[in-house]
């Protein structure tokens, strides 16, 4: 029961991210926090040995050194950079791949979207000022959190640690 608690504190930690994220082009450091310090909790719950919890450790390091690596270039936000690295640390290795695979296809179906919507958008007569500040302004940047949670939900059930959460 603690274990299936735990995984509803992942999903509900990952939904708040893409939701910030769309209202406000940012992820909080205090919600990649959250989830990144509620993982040893979690490990704990879910029975990880040692050796298991230092290879989820090292996966969430890899990958928030490959989000620093992609957003010092501008190419992803800080806070998608901190995001990928926390749920990364949750899935662990090799869950963590897929995680990272399906998310990247759920971020070019956001971005194929976004990029329908805002072309749709001045069609439909939509007053002005529902085209600025949102997710349908010209030039707005994407925001990924959303691509992130979902990657990280479709994964999910199929992840390891949902296996032990089942258990």
């Amino acid at each position: 029961m603690a274990g299936q608690f735990v995984l509803l504190v992942f999903v509900f930690l990952m939904v708040l991210a893409a939701a910030r994220d769309a209202m406000s082009y940012t992820i909080p450091n205090w919600l990649c926090g959250i989830l990144a310090l509620s993982f040893p909790v979690a490990a704990l719950f879910l029975g990880l040995s040692w050796m298991d919890f230092g290879l989820h450790l090292l996966v969430g390091f890899v990958a928030l050194l490959i989000g620093m690596a992609l957003f010092a270039p501008g190419w992803i936000g800080g806070g998608d950079a901190k995001l990928v690295a926390a749920a990364a640390l949750w899935f662990g290795w090799p869950d963590a791949l897929m995680f990272l695979g399906k998310a990247a296809l759920m971020g070019g179906l956001l971005a194929v979207t976004l990029i329908m919507l805002r072309r749709a958008a001045p069609a439909t007569g939509l007053p002005q000022r529902w085209m600025t500040n949102t997710l349908l302004a010209d030039g707005a940047p994407a925001p990924y959190g959303i691509a992130l949670a979902a990657g990280a939900l479709w994964t999910l059930p199929d992840s390891q640690i949902f296996l032990l959460a089942a258990m």
